[in-house]
């Protein structure tokens, strides 16, 4: 309680304590009624002796904070007259709905201790939704309408899964107005018409088919078209759109592939439904990797993720940590020159190029030049030699790492007036690329991510050392609500299992973003280990084919 009123005021009061703690927690004892309540289902009994001093000095303070509430009953307290019970609760309904006062209560849904004392505070003093208007954009801008059936309708989506039995299962709220079972909505997010057909509300596993819902109470339909969660349904008449809920970005993120070739088949389809379930889930496909990367909150999301994947559609997956796009270029200039010359029966194979490779600044791509002066090289040959460059610096000569930042200049090279053809020149292209690559003294690359991590004031020290030994660059401290934002640029490599590191070290209790920043150059003791381990790779690649 103490720590609670530290972090966010002495407006936070307890309606209960508890009965022993964490696992010899075995019931509640009520401030506002002074009872005790033991065991699930609750029975009542004696408020131990024990805990007799702490409940009265307890209840005297939130009695004291009710009645400071109104001014009636502040002068009924102070003039040593009896509180009622009524009036106690109207009181404390009416400051926890003003925000003067916001309750504590303990419970423990292991053990079913509490917890329908605390569905019972839920109804008895936090304020209603009729209690408040609901705010909506339409043309004319931002509007406060009552939160009524009888106005014009405003449903939130919050919720979309995929049952594997009726299909995507839509799930929403209804603050205005009310929807109708096998009639249409106007999509106020989207600008397009949706059919509803039956809906339902939920009680618990089951779905119960009901003519209406309306507002205050949640709802589901199945088999929407355009909808997704985030989405207002309203009426094309009077269109208006509620506040969407805001999501976190994801921060982790684990490279996901099918274990089997059947579960291949599958992957695609499940992902997106996955995505649509569960809008703090992204995928991408890292190009640089060739990998399909999931991104989330956590380590425990994405396996609970994988294991609905399995549990509702059938689909086994693999999880592992993801490989770092690194990429390859040079930082001299160096003339390559390759011959291509095969003679076998009939027609044969000549293609002659010479080119010189220079490094680029950052971000610039592969860059070719056509400098082929005097007929060297036939101009319908040009292309097929450009191609082959752009080909073969999809892999490095380091470790077989795509090749950035580079100028390769075609002047130079010759043919032959019947064996030369595109593919003779195209061959050509790619091999004077890698022999120029090999002499420009070629160095790795490795993305660097801009850090942002939150964290309490007494973990400021142990983050920045951590950042230190991950080779991270700390760019400045900056404090925040109480706490310090600590902006670095770090290897990608030393984070990717950040929000592990992070928590542990933290007790779970920092937060932190990052982006891509740009790429650098890999230092020279960390460059043999990550050439290493692509070789590795490599050859269990070509194993596995085998």
């Amino acid at each position: 309680i103490e720590a609670v009123q530290k972090k966010f005021g002495a407006t936070c009061l307890p309606l209960q304590l508890p009965i022993g703690a964490a696992s010899d927690f075995s019931g509640i004892v009520d401030l506002l009624r002074m009872n005790a309540y033991t065991g699930s289902p609750a029975k009542e009994t004696e408020i131990p002796a024990a805990l007799k001093p702490q409940v009265d000095s307890y209840r005297l303070k939130l009695i004291e904070a009710i009645a400071s509430t109104d001014e009636k009953l502040i002068e009924k307290y102070l003039s040593d007259e009896q509180l009622s019970q009524e009036e106690l609760e109207q009181a404390l309904r009416n400051g926890v709905a003003t925000g003067k006062i916001v309750p504590i209560l303990c419970s423990s849904a292991l053990k079913g201790i509490g917890v329908t004392a605390l569905m019972d505070a839920v109804v008895k003093y936090l304020p209603s939704p009729r209690e408040r208007e609901v705010i909506v954009q339409d043309k004319q801008g931002t509007q406060k309408v009552p939160a009524s059936p009888d106005t014009p309708l405003a449903a939130l989506v919050f919720k979309t899964t995929a049952d594997p039995y009726v299909g995507k299962l839509t799930f929403f709220r209804v603050y205005t107005g009310a929807i109708n079972s096998n009639s249409q909505v106007w999509n106020a997010t989207k600008n397009e018409q949706e059919r509803i057909g039956q809906l339902f509300l939920i009680r618990g596993k089951n779905q119960e088919a009901v003519p209406s819902v309306s507002a205050g109470d949640i709802g589901a339909v199945a088999k929407l078209n355009v909808t997704s969660t985030g989405d207002t349904l309203s009426t094309k008449d009077k269109p208006v759109k509620l506040p969407a809920t805001i999501f976190p970005e994801p921060i982790y993120s684990l490279a996901i592939s099918p274990k089997t070739k059947a579960d291949l088949d599958k992957l695609s389809a499940s992902l997106a439904r996955l995505l649509e379930e569960d809008p703090t889930l992204r995928m991408r496909r890292e190009a640089g990797t060739s990998e399909t990367i999931i991104s989330g909150l956590g380590e425990t999301q994405l396996e609970v993720a994988t294991e609905r994947m399995h549990r509702k559609f059938g689909v086994g997956v693999k999880l592992d940590i993801p490989k770092v796009p690194y990429k390859e270029t040079v930082t001299a200039t160096a003339t390559g020159d390759f011959r291509h010359k095969k003679q076998t029966g009939g027609h044969g194979q000549f293609g002659h190029v010479t080119l010189d490779v220079a490094p680029l600044p950052r971000g610039s791509g592969v860059e070719f030049v056509d400098a082929v002066v005097g007929g060297s090289i036939p101009r319908n040959y040009i292309p097929a030699a450009e191609k082959g460059i752009y080909e073969a610096a999809q892999e490095g000569v380091l470790a077989g790492f795509p090749v950035v930042d580079i100028r390769a200049r075609l002047f130079d090279g010759s043919f032959h007036p019947v064996d030369s053809s595109d593919i003779c020149f195209k061959i050509a292209g790619a091999g004077a690329l890698k022999k120029a690559l090999a002499d420009a003294r070629p160095v790795l690359l490795e993305p660097i991510v801009k850090l942002k991590v939150t964290v309490p004031d007494n973990h400021t020290g142990d983050i920045i050392s951590d950042l230190n030994n991950k080779r991270g660059r700390v760019l400045g401290i900056s404090p925040e609500d109480g706490k310090n934002v600590i902006e670095a640029q770090v290897p990608q490599a030393e984070v990717l299992r950040y929000a592990i590191d992070l928590k542990s070290m933290t007790q779970g209790r920092g937060r932190y973003t990052y982006e891509f920043s740009h790429y650098e150059e890999v230092p020279s003791f960390v460059a043999p280990k990550v050439i290493a381990e692509r070789q590795a790779q490599k050859e269990q690649q070509k194993a596995e084919k085998e």
